[in-house]
């Protein structure tokens, strides 16, 4: 009789959480060393560290300038990690597989799966093939218009290498540029770096399921002759409830940003109505996982802070390459609260009736958010006594959403404290959900059903 050879019984998140591991671990190895900085000398681990994390988990904070501290090789690795995060570990290596020719077998596919949240397995490594071109395209374009600014401020090769930078770090939603201390300060009331960046940072956020659908909507509209409102009625109720939260949200926050901050002398007073339009709206976008800043974070007005806690607590949408709780999961449980109000027996959204297990399975990757903010700025307000809550509260928040909005503060932080952030931008990047089931060691088991008398509990 032969025995089967006991492998390490990994199951598909530990492996996703395994993935990110070792491609921080190598990004940190490969920043120390001297090529690696402008002065070719040795940068700190935790820096090396930091710096690795908040490139692969797509954050952007950082505890050095990027575009100052690292060379051209160091950017390059930085660029390569952003890249990998974003897209994800397992997808790079299912077209390295392919590639070379390999047969992607079921244990592949159910890691494209679980990484991004497809409800199929079905055409898994044909999904695979269209996000890597469309992630191309979409950035490429993007590169091409930022050259249009950065060719003319940096020189031809420089300026080609900002500019691939730049949009390969706004589609992944990392924020980290190379345009110095200022970020995109300089460019606060530019159309054209406005308008690319937003719409880099929106389209990587929607998530790839979103992207499809919407092609399959032109297409309709334009092949079939269809109209427009018969067309978006035949979309998913997924991609129609993204759509419409991403809108409102960018909306919303737009004008609530412009009415907090429009005479505060430290943001938008100093500028031009153009400006402080280009400014309010371009503060709602990158506060949903991008980073990049065009405003001082520091001198923003409590009210602007809290919200932009929300604002980065909520994310992006399911499948994109954006961080939070998601935008999806945040509608799911209001309906679920107002359904329960209206003493409805289902959750209902767009005609449909909603699973209790999905709705359960928000409530849980929220409250298991919630939980690990507090636990990190209480961790973080205990090691840094000295610093303002409000500013360790907007790292957290930055850090678990993976956004990288900053208040100024994390260079100061003490080593103790950048370990905090690093953990905190790991585990926003898997996501509540997935770190639960890393954890749980019984989690490739056969589940237990067991049939107990009720109880009742006031609530």
């Amino acid at each position: 009789m032969r025995k089967k050879k006991k492998g390490l019984g990994l199951q598909t998140t530990q492996i996703i959480a395994l993935g990110f591991v070792i491609l921080i671990l190598t990004g940190t190895i490969l920043l120390m060393l001297p090529i690696s900085t402008v002065e070719r000398t040795v940068t700190p681990a935790i820096d090396a560290l930091f710096t690795a994390t908040t490139s692969s988990c797509v954050t952007g904070l950082v505890t050095v300038v990027t575009g100052q501290h690292w060379s051209l090789f160091g950017q390059l690795v930085i660029l390569m990690m952003i890249q990998l995060g974003g897209l994800g570990v397992v997808s790079f290596t299912t077209v390295l597989l392919m590639i070379a020719g390999q047969r992607i077998h079921l244990k592949q596919r159910m890691l494209i799966q679980e990484a991004y949240g497809f409800d199929t397995l079905k055409g898994m490594v044909r999904m695979v093939r269209k996000m890597l071109k469309g992630t191309l395209i979409v950035e490429g374009i993007g590169a091409l218009l930022y050259m249009f600014v950065c060719i003319p401020r940096f020189g031809l090769l420089r300026g080609i290498w900002v500019s691939v930078f730049t949009s390969v770090s706004a589609f992944c939603n990392a924020g980290m540029d190379l345009f110095g201390d200022n970020s995109l300060m300089d460019y606060v009331g530019h159309p054209l770096v406005n308008i690319v960046t937003m719409a880099l940072i929106v389209i990587g956020g929607l998530g790839f399921v979103v992207w499809w659908d919407v092609l399959a909507m032109i297409r309709r509209v334009r092949r079939e002759k269809m109209g427009i409102g018969m067309s978006v009625r035949r979309m998913s109720l997924h991609s129609k409830l993204v759509l419409t939260v991403t809108g409102c949200l960018i909306v919303g926050g737009a004008l609530i940003i412009f009415a907090l901050e429009h005479n505060n002398p430290g943001t938008m007073g100093h500028l031009t109505t153009g400006q402080k339009i280009w400014a309010s709206i371009f503060q709602s976008v990158t506060l949903r996982t991008a980073g990049f800043a065009s405003i001082n974070q520091g001198a923003l007005r409590t009210g602007s802070v809290l919200l932009g806690c929300v604002f980065m607590f909520i994310g992006g949408s399911p499948g994109g390459t954006a961080g939070g709780v998601k935008t999806v999961t945040v509608t799911l449980l209001a309906v679920a609260v107002i359904s329960m109000v209206q003493s409805r027996e289902d959750v209902e959204m767009g005609r449909r009736r909603i699973p209790m297990d999905t709705v359960l399975k928000g409530a849980c990757i929220i409250l298991i958010q919630a939980m690990f903010l507090l636990i990190s700025i209480f961790a973080l307000s205990c090691i840094e006594s000295d610093m303002y809550l409000i500013d360790i509260m907007y790292e957290v928040f930055s850090a678990l959403g993976t956004v990288g909005l900053t208040r100024g503060v994390t260079p100061a932080f003490s080593l103790a404290g950048k370990l905090v952030l690093i953990a905190s931008m790991y585990f926003g990047r898997l996501g509540p959900i997935t770190m639960a089931l890393v954890m749980n060691v019984k989690a490739g088991k056969k589940k237990i059903h067991r049939q107990l008398p009720e109880g009742k509990i006031f609530v």
